[in-house]
């Protein structure tokens, strides 16, 4: 489905300017509401199943403040994590944890893995995804870490960089995998999620692997 064609509205579950970039670049009409949970009560061992179940968590908490609404649209909730040398980091929590993740990606890769929720409000119907891609990194100096730090950039991003940022878009070496997966929002997945949950009748979120 064209987003030119759609009838219907989304409700992001994101306050990210990336995603909203992305979904706006899309066609789609959206509206902005934050889930508001504590993302940090949620934990799992695998970067797809955290991603997949704060996904859910966001998701639900938004359905619960529309419960009483007569708002019939489609929510999409995605999340990201960034995984390095098999850790998952997400928003780092201090400078000190800020510059150390700045530092590791350095000369070095990551890995990012990104999921998307959607819901149809009216059907009920859920349909969740992930995609995954890696990003490569020339050495970063530690001037443009500073500035970055000094910014607040990296604590409004899960692994505390952002890619599309001025300071450190020149310093990113290949992407092996979708940009806008590593941006937060994947055009390919979250074009099918939707066509998806239109389609089916109401039933329970089924995950699936686009890496």
């Amino acid at each position: 489905m064209a987003a030119a064609e759609s009838c219907f509205k989304i409700i992001l579950g994101s306050s990210s300017m990336a995603r909203q970039r992305i979904l706006a670049e899309m066609g789609y009409e959206f509206t902005i509401m934050t889930a508001d949970i504590d993302e940090k009560s949620i934990r799992k061992e695998k970067p797809e199943d955290l991603v997949t179940a704060l996904a859910e968590a966001k998701a639900n908490a938004i359905m619960a403040r529309l419960q009483h609404t007569d708002i019939l649209e489609n929510v999409a909730c995605p999340t990201l994590v960034v995984v390095y040398k098999g850790t998952i980091r997400e928003k780092p929590c201090n400078e000190d944890e800020a510059r150390e993740f700045i530092k590791g990606y350095s000369g070095g890769h990551a890995a990012v893995v990104g999921s998307v929720l959607v819901t149809n409000l009216d059907s009920g119907a859920s349909k969740g995804g992930w995609e995954s891609a890696e990003v490569y990194f020339h050495d970063i100096p530690n001037e443009v870490i500073d500035s970055l730090i000094d910014e607040g950039i990296p604590f409004k991003v899960a692994g505390g960089l952002m890619l599309e940022h001025p300071l450190t878009l020149p310093f990113v070496d290949a992407v092996i995998g979708a940009t806008d997966t590593v941006m937060g929002l994947s055009i390919s997945l979250t074009e099918k999620l939707i066509e998806e949950a239109l389609r089916q009748p109401g039933s329970s979120p089924r995950v699936q692997n686009m890496s």
